[in-house]
């Protein structure tokens, strides 16, 4: 047989993620130190474990309709209307998926028409571009810098619109550098794009890991809900990776696209997870708290430890993750990141994978114990001796 005819043209062009092969790598050697993983190493509360063993227990197990159980859904909507002030009509304007990654994949097939633009902020998360390839779209790419803090700037959105712009992403906080935008950056991205036709996509995942203000959504913005897409879940902030649960919010007409897709391609989302997020959503709000002041103590002693070993490292803001300039090694961030595996068995992620901006920078994971994250320190520095004696020799 040749595969080669047989499978799709458009799935064979994908790369695969850049971020799987040194998980690969790190999983084939003994001893390693993984800081690749963007996964909490907190267990789900135990309130939150007990309401899905229980939902086992009595017997509750079947099919929910495909948005969700209603329950849930009006959790989610006073979640959100109490945490961030988020208005959504739980019957028609938000639905229950399977992990935030489905909500994405949804929205985009529900709004991209081939050749439509989708608008990708970056460095960002590996999905977004692959996802718009996959509905016939093109994938823009918006680069941002170090120096503006990694946010979106109003003048790189002007200079990337066209008349083919359909869909902007916009994930912050962000996966791969720990960026935020502040109200302020989101009024100017907003001014930007009222009187236009372009969506947006608003990945707010990491939404409650923020460490400095309490996180904004552009959908809280004037005229702004009406072209916004609100993906949110319970996989960070709520430490329940494993569950696959997350939501989409958003007008009527759209999620009722998006819902449409989702009855034919998935159905519902599991039963046990909906039931433990019901008191996840209830009472999880302290429980948030314990977990995010924990990673901001992780995040002050990385950020800190890094500059001294003078890989410049801006202060992320937000999510679990910072991103080290590696550019003083004359190493590209590949380079950098095979050579730390084979040399003292750290694993890091290099920052070209999550975008062409990201070269230059590796991605670190502080989801992670401070005795984990030291222990990695102490062998980057040995690793980062042993470049100087290569340079010195």
């Amino acid at each position: 047989m040749d595969y080669k005819k047989i499978l799709s043209e458009k799935v064979q062009g994908i790369k695969p993620s850049g971020i799987r092969r040194f998980f690969d790598l790190a999983n084939e050697m003994e001893g390693v130190i993984s800081l690749g993983v963007g996964e909490p190493d907190f267990k789900t509360p135990w309130m939150i474990r007990r309401a899905g063993i229980q939902s086992l227990e009595r017997g509750k197990t079947w099919y929910t309709a495909n948005a969700g159980m209603p329950e849930l859904n009006r959790e989610i909507a006073n979640y959100l209307a109490r945490r961030f002030g988020l208005l959504y009509n739980p019957k028609s304007e938000i639905f229950v998926t399977v992990g935030g990654s489905e909500a994405i994949d949804m929205c985009i097939r529900a709004l991209v028409n081939p050749g439509d633009e989708v608008m990708v902020v970056e460095p960002s998360f590996v999905c977004y571009s692959p996802i718009a390839e996959l509905s016939y779209g093109k994938a823009v790419h918006i680069a941002t810098r170090a120096q503006d803090g990694f946010r979106l700037t109003p003048e790189a959105l002007k200079a990337a619109i066209t008349p083919r712009s359909k869909l902007l992403i916009l994930p912050f906080p962000s996966n791969p550098t720990g960026a935020v935008m502040e109200k302020r950056h989101l009024e100017a991205i907003a001014e930007v794009l009222r009187g236009t036709g372009i969506m947006v996509l608003s990945d707010e995942i990491y939404a409650e890991l923020t460490y400095s203000g309490q996180h904004c959504s552009i959908a809280s913005l004037p005229d702004m809900k009406e072209r916004t897409i609100v993906v949110g879940g319970f996989s960070k902030s709520y430490a329940m990776t494993g569950w696959r649960l997350g939501y989409a919010c958003g007008p009527a007409p759209v999620i009722q696209q998006m819902l449409k897709i989702h009855q034919f391609a998935i159905m519902c989302a599991p039963t046990v997870s909906q039931f433990a997020a019901v008191e996840a959503l209830k009472h999880g709000d302290e429980s948030i708290a314990e977990m995010r002041q924990e990673y901001d103590e992780r995040r002050k002693v990385l950020v800190n430890s890094l500059n001294h070993l003078g890989l410049t490292c801006f202060e992320p803001k937000g999510a679990f993750y910072v991103f080290p300039s590696i550019q003083k090694t004359g190493l590209s961030s590949e380079e950098f990141c095979e050579r730390l595996l084979y040399s003292q068995k750290v694993a890091v992620v290099p920052g070209g994978a999550f975008g062409g901006c990201g070269e230059g920078f590796v991605r670190i994971s502080y989801s992670y114990s401070v005795e984990h994250l030291m222990e990695a320190l102490r062998r980057i520095e040995l690793f980062l001796e042993e470049l100087e004696r290569e340079k010195t020799a």
